[in-house]
C-alpha cells in the first residue's frame, strides 16, 4: 500500500510538470482555445486522450501493486513489473501520457501541442534507452533479458486470442 501511495505522488508531480506546468504558456502563444463545435476531430482526440490517460491510469495501478516501488530512480520497483499493460509494451505508462498529449493536439488542432507531444516521445525514448533500459537489465538480469525478448518497447506484438487466454 505504501508503494501505491508512493507512485500516486510520482505520478501527480510528473503529470503535473508534463501536463500542466510545461506546456502551461501553450495557450498563450500557440492560440490554443477551446474549438467552437464538437465534430469528427474533436471525438476522435478525445478518445486517443481519454484512452492514453486511462492506460496510464492502469500502470499506476500495476506498478503500485506489482512492483512494489515507483518509476522515480531513487525509488525503484523491487520487483520487474510484466502485468497488465506492460504484458503487451515495455512502457505503456510513457505511451499513455503520449497519447493523451496527442489526443489533446488533435482534439485542439494545435500544432505546438502535436510538436511538444513529439518532443515529450523523443525525450522520453532517449531516457528509456539510455538510462532505463540498462538500470534494468543491472537490477533484474536475464529476467529482464527475457522479457526484453518477450516484449516490445513501443508497439505490441500481434497476438492470437488463445495466446491471450493462456496468458491469465
Amino acid at each position: 500500500m505504501v508503494s501505491l501511495i508512493r507512485t500516486v505522488i510520482y505520478v501527480a508531480l510528473m503529470v503535473g510538470i508534463v501536463l500542466v506546468f510545461l506546456p502551461g504558456p501553450a495557450p498563450e502563444w500557440s492560440g490554443l482555445a477551446r474549438p467552437r463545435a464538437i465534430g469528427v476531430l474533436q471525438v476522435a482526440g478525445g478518445a486517443i486522450a481519454l484512452f492514453g490517460g486511462g492506460m496510464a491510469l492502469w500502470c499506476i495501478l500495476v506498478f503500485g501493486f506489482s512492483g512494489r516501488g515507483t518509476p522515480l530512480p531513487f525509488d525503484p520497483p523491487r520487483r520487474l513489473v510484466t502485468r497488465g499493460p506492460y504484458r503487451y509494451v515495455r512502457n505503456p505508462m510513457a505511451l499513455g501520457v503520449g497519447l493523451s498529449l496527442a489526443g489533446a493536439a488533435l482534439f485542439y488542432q494545435s500544432r505546438a501541442l502535436l510538436g511538444y507531444s513529439g518532443l515529450f516521445f523523443l525525450v522520453v525514448h532517449l531516457m528509456i534507452v539510455l538510462y532505463e533500459e540498462p538500470t534494468l537489465r543491472r537490477t533484474f538480469g536475464s529476467e529482464y533479458e527475457a522479457y526484453r525478448q518477450r516484449v516490445r518497447r513501443w508497439w505490441p506484438i500481434p497476438r492470437s486470442l488463445g495466446d491471450m487466454r493462456r496468458d491469465r
